[in-house]
């Protein structure tokens, strides 16, 4: 019998580094940029909060404060993902640089320099196996806000912090995008950045802004999967291709980080659904329930498509740089 109470948290857990993804790219696609550097965002974000985490605990042994040992894994994560964020929009808001090269090419720059720091850190750990484990500090990120065996505190009550922080942040930014000026103003600039800037919309500023937050969401995904999936383990390929999962998350949800909360959890158990199949079932059949998350996304998009209703589509003027002397 399928065990429903044992899917649900692993499916919620998978999902939260892909509802911080998605969540944060779609506030940079809203602003018209399109980044397909999340993942190795995601990469340096992870590794940062390791770093701050490794020489923390290196540092403080076992007087550890569980305040700081929340904060700089937290702070350096944000910090991390903040700089890729702004390299980004330095390349593609004022460079004007390609925007899918641009993209590409920071994804391999963040997985290579998530891999050479965690490999150095493994070095100065003297790990015998090609890993590192931050136990201590993966406690603190990983304690569930309130125990217990009722299937309901299995369900609900059993994430670590960030998972119910990474819910709130899509909520607010469904709310920002949906409810508020500047929102309007931010799709505004996704949609006509002429338009825009002839009402006196800063483009360049939103941008920034959007990409920058956007970043240092997705960065958070990362850090979480480390800390709380992973129980503090860094290993190379530690994230496999989950970066490119949300951002077809984003298409997904049409572009909505409100659907991305039910939707990333949705992903999330797809994701792992191999994982829950009977074990005498064939191979080749388990890889094919793999690829179920991409098969959903590409029906999605047909179907968005072929709705072609103006609400369900991306941004207009999305991977467009902006010049303004052409206005």
């Amino acid at each position: 019998m399928f065990d429903f109470i044992g899917f649900i948290p692993r499916a919620v857990m998978q999902g939260t580094p892909l509802l911080f993804g998605s969540t944060g790219e779609t506030l940079t696609e809203k602003s018209g940029n399109l980044n397909l550097g999340i993942p190795g965002t995601m990469y340096v974000g992870a590794i940062c909060g390791v770093i701050g985490s490794f020489f923390y605990e290196q540092a403080a042994g076992a007087n550890m404060n569980p305040v700081l040992g929340v904060a700089i894994p937290l702070l350096c994560s944000l910090l991390g993902s903040l700089l890729m964020g702004l390299l980004y929009c330095f390349l593609t808001v004022t460079l004007r640089a390609n925007q899918n090269v641009t993209g590409l090419a920071m994804t391999t720059f963040g997985v290579g320099i998530g891999n050479f720091f965690g490999g150095s850190l493994i070095k100065l750990s003297g790990s015998e196996v090609p890993a590192i484990v931050l136990s201590n500090t993966s406690a603190l990120f990983s304690r569930p806000l309130i125990g217990g065996n009722s299937w309901f505190a299995k369900l609900f009550l059993s994430y670590g912090f960030l998972a119910y922080a990474a819910i709130i942040i899509a909520l607010i930014a469904a709310y920002v995008l949906k409810r508020t000026r500047k929102g309007l103003h931010l799709r505004a600039v996704g949609e006509d950045p002429k338009t825009a800037d002839a009402a006196g919309v800063n483009v360049a500023r939103y941008k920034y802004i959007a990409t920058c937050l956007g970043s240092m969401i997705a960065g958070l995904g990362g850090l979480y999967y480390i800390m709380d999936y992973t129980s503090g383990i860094w290993s190379s390929d530690a994230f496999g291709d989950r970066g490119w999962l949300a951002i077809a998350l984003v298409i997904f949800t049409i572009w909505r980080p409100n659907v991305g909360v039910l939707a990333s959890f949705l992903f999330g158990g797809l994701y792992i659904l191999h994982m829950y199949i009977p074990s005498g079932m064939n191979l080749a059949v388990k890889e094919l329930y793999k690829m179920i998350p991409y098969v959903v996304t590409i029906i999605v998009l047909v179907i968005s498509s072929m709705r072609n209703k103006r609400e369900n589509q991306p941004p207009a003027s999305l991977g467009i740089p902006y010049f303004r002397e052409e206005r």
